[in-house]
């Protein structure tokens, strides 16, 4: 049996049960933020995940979601979680803080459970290992990371460079190995930037976070660590002495 799955279990071998819950709703196409939440996330964080028709062939803004938004909340809801994200970076990001918080505010208003964004993980994150001037690097066209560039901008962040894949969808996000992140992120970098933001949530990037880190001497900041990191704040107490793995990099060194 791994060190995983004991570390899981108490002294009677029996699994733990998590002191703390958090649920996402995920693009149904994503594959990979389920598996590294819960490699990356202590035991302590226990994982849920409803699926939402927003992206591909299904792609909607935040703004026309609407029903669909508040059943999927409504779900993680009877699964008695103690947050709900959304969880999808682009979507996130598209119309802007002002939708966004709108959005968020719905899914609050309608379970009575605090939730936040990858977006809004995203910017305490940058703000937290201070960072104001990213080079921004994602798998997706380049109107999406347009988009995100005029989120951050209307939040005091200025993207001094970008790439965008213009990779066709998740199942495409998911194939680019970490090695290559690596090399485009090096790549992409500019003497006048003064951290990497790796936009996504269905990507390997999270790999990339320590040894980027390590070759570039700035702090990098990406979707699923940033919300790992920010559900890890907000639950404060309930998981006192959990920690998130150092190879998150910088961002799990803040309070």
């Amino acid at each position: 049996m791994s060190d995983a799955v004991l570390a899981q279990r108490d002294a009677r071998g029996i699994l733990a049960t998590p002191a703390a819950r958090i649920g996402l709703i995920i693009p149904s196409s994503n594959r990979l933020s389920e598996p590294q939440f819960r490699h990356f996330a202590p035991p302590a964080l226990g994982i849920h995940v409803t699926r939402l028709q927003m992206t591909g062939k299904w792609n909607r803004p935040l703004s026309a979601l609407g029903e669909d938004l508040d059943r999927a909340a409504s779900a993680l809801a009877d699964a008695r979680v103690d947050l709900i994200v959304f969880h999808c970076t682009g979507t996130a990001m598209e119309e802007g803080p002002e939708q966004e918080a709108r959005a968020i505010a719905r899914i609050s208003d309608g379970t009575g459970i605090a939730a936040f964004s990858t977006a809004g993980a995203l910017v305490e994150a940058l703000r937290a290992v201070g960072i104001a001037r990213p080079v921004l690097v994602s798998p997706y066209v380049q109107a999406t990371n347009d988009h995100e560039k005029d989120y951050l901008a209307r939040l005091g962040f200025a993207v001094v460079n970008d790439v965008a894949l213009g990779l066709k969808g998740g199942d495409e996000y998911l194939t680019v190995p970490p090695e290559r992140w690596i090399e485009i992120a090096r790549a992409a970098m500019r003497p006048e930037a003064d951290g990497l933001l790796l936009s996504c949530t269905n990507t390997t990037q999270i790999e990339t976070i320590a040894p980027l880190e390590r070759e570039l001497g700035i702090p990098v900041v990406n979707s699923n660590q940033a919300v790992l990191w920010a559900a890890m704040r907000r639950l404060g107490t309930r998981l006192a002495g959990a920690r998130l793995a150092p190879e998150l990099g910088r961002l799990v060194e803040t309070a």
